[in-house]
């Protein structure tokens, strides 16, 4: 997957983020070795901190993987290669994981979750684009629904890198 700002404003003026599910030709995100934690104490305002570190352990439990930085603000979880079947163009991406951008926390876990919609409609206030997921902060979601998604994604993905 892979994010980039729309061209395009929307009725309210907001430039929107898309992703996507097959990352860019030139994929620039990559595994570093910056500390999560780091990179989570320097989340501002302090509630997106606070929900980035509930997301952190939440990924961690369901995922059984460590998070590690993908890039410098992707929080990932596991990994796969792939190839594209369009192009030439193949690279290790995260399983799944979240962001938190500065509109919205942004979590990589729309794959595998196209039959969702009956939680989706049970998740409260969210928007979703191309693969992701975007919540405003925690307190607005059912963090269960949160973590079913989560835990479909991941298992989808899982299987998608056998």
């Amino acid at each position: 997957m892979y994010c980039k700002l729309d061209t395009k404003e929307n009725a309210t003026d907001e430039r929107q983020e898309i992703c996507y599910n097959t990352p860019m030709s030139d994929l620039k995100t990559k595994p570093t070795s910056q500390s999560v934690k780091e990179f989570l104490n320097k989340v501002e305002p302090e509630e997106k901190q606070r929900d980035s570190f509930a997301l952190l352990e939440m990924f961690q439990k369901i995922t059984g993987e460590k998070a590690v930085m993908w890039g410098s603000s992707i929080v990932g979880f596991g990994s796969y290669h792939y190839k594209s079947e369009r192009s030439k163009q193949e690279g290790d991406w995260p399983l799944t994981g979240f962001s938190p951008r500065k509109q919205n926390l942004t979590l990589y876990i729309m794959a595998g979750n196209k039959d969702n919609q009956e939680l989706l409609d049970r998740l409260g206030k969210h928007k979703t684009g191309g693969g992701c997921l975007y919540i405003k902060r925690l307190s607005d979601v059912d963090q269960t629904v949160i973590g079913k998604l989560i835990e479909k994604s991941f298992h989808h993905m899982e299987k998608t890198k056998e």
